[in-house]
């Protein structure tokens, strides 16, 4: 039997299992989400050691930095995986929502109803609380999820899946609500996402390289996240202190992950005073610093070529740029951006808003870290990936992301003439 055929078996059970989750009371599944959470923190150090095994398969295999950051579990991580479980439980029901009621002048109420969209994939790389913010995600939103975690965190993925599995089946949902593939072979993710007789949505979390494969050949809907070259502004109304925190955090906090500043743009107005003492904490902390002329000749900087302004750096590595005004600083996002988050720093009102307003991209932030651009930091618990594609859903994507709305008519024995 070939993965194709395979997998239609594996789908015909999800659309079983989505028939029935869909007409779950939301009550049901919050109760199961709440079940997940309590599941995750009792098991906390049988998923430590599966994580552990992965871990010392990275070492061997010289992962380090980013990734291997990304692969790591640790209690607290764990604990923060149930946490959004339960924030997550706590929101309304998105299913079931009426939308935009209107009484026609012949009478029939005309409205649209909250729907989950079925069966939705998830194809992810080396972050283990992937699986269980997607598995909550999507049970919330009465769908059901595939689940194809990477080969680097298989034993962590299938720990985490089978803890939360009993959970729902306890719960009295099909254990099917959560479904995986059974290998991490690439060729069962091509299996998945061309199977648009089964799956609705694909959506995949990982490299550009990943999310290139699945967009080139999948035959189901995707919403793709290329890579997160962020920027932040620094104006020329800045808060010196203000901007220096902004910048350190945008890239320091956690430089391995996709909101992390990866370009710092500075108005020339303001760059002799803000760029060295931003430079001093930076370069404390570990950045290595990659500038234009302009900021060559104001702090030491390794010469930035054109391809250091399109890098997704993941690392303590940040490229640098002086600009001449506002919209030096928008023309460099439009050329260089991902449409994935950028900030300002200003104290001007009017050069705010109309970075926010023209800025086109997911997420915009004034006096903020990049690092805000998260699904539990924006209150949606956990988040099923960030969109950079304008259909269906743009930015960090929670619960109400993964429905879709249908048209519900009610009449009284109308009639078209």
């Amino acid at each position: 039997m070939n993965h194709a055929d395979e997998m239609a078996i594996l789908g015909r059970r999800a659309r079983a299992a989505a028939r029935r989750v869909a007409r779950s009371p939301g009550r049901q599944r919050d109760a199961a989400l709440r079940a997940m959470a309590d599941a995750l923190e009792a098991r906390t150090p049988s998923l430590l050691e599966a994580n552990a095994h992965d871990l010392s398969t990275a070492d061997a295999a010289g992962v380090t930095g980013a990734l291997r950051d990304r692969l790591k579990l640790t209690a607290e991580r764990v604990q923060s995986m149930a946490n959004g479980l339960r924030q997550v439980a706590a929101q309304p029901d998105p299913v079931g929502e009426m939308l935009g009621e209107q009484v026609r002048p012949n009478g029939l109420r005309v409205g649209q109803m909250r729907i989950p969209l079925g069966v939705v994939g998830i194809v992810y790389e080396a972050r283990p609380n992937v699986t269980a913010d997607a598995a909550g995600l999507c049970l919330k939103s009465g769908n059901v999820v595939f689940l194809r975690g990477g080969s680097e965190a298989q034993h962590s993925n299938a720990a985490i899946l089978t803890v939360l599995r009993d959970a729902v089946e306890a719960a009295g949902l099909p254990r099917d609500a959560l479904m995986s593939l059974p290998s991490t072979d690439r060729a069962w993710i091509l299996a998945m996402v061309q199977a648009e007789d089964w799956l609705d949505l694909i959506i995949p979390r990982g490299g550009e390289a990943l999310i290139r494969f699945v967009a080139e050949n999948a035959r189901v809907p995707v919403i793709k996240h290329y890579k997160g070259v962020c920027h932040v502004f620094v104006d020329a109304a800045a808060d010196l202190e203000k901007a220096t925190d902004i910048a350190h955090n945008a890239k320091v906090q956690r430089p391995g992950v996709c909101n992390a500043m990866e370009t710092l743009l500075v108005h020339a107005a303001i760059a002799p005073a803000f760029l060295p003492r931003a430079a001093e904490r930076l370069r404390a902390s570990g950045v290595e610093l990659r500038g234009c002329p302009r900021t060559g000749a104001l702090i030491d900087v390794t010469p930035a070529t054109e391809a250091d302004y399109h890098a997704e750096y993941l690392d303590l590595v940040l490229a640098v740029k002086v600009v001449d005004d506002l919209d030096g600083a928008m023309d460099h996002i439009a050329t260089y951006g991902s449409d994935h988050t950028e900030a300002i720093v200003s104290e001007n009102y009017s050069t705010v808003q109309r970075f926010l307003e023209e800025v086109h991209s997911s997420v915009v932030i004034a006096n903020a870290s990049t690092r805000f651009s998260d699904g539990g930091e924006l209150g949606l618990g956990a988040e099923i990936g960030i969109s950079t594609t304008r259909l269906h859903a743009y930015g960090p994507m929670g619960a109400v992301d993964l429905t879709t709305r249908k048209y519900v008519i009610r009449g009284s024995g109308q009639t078209r003439n």
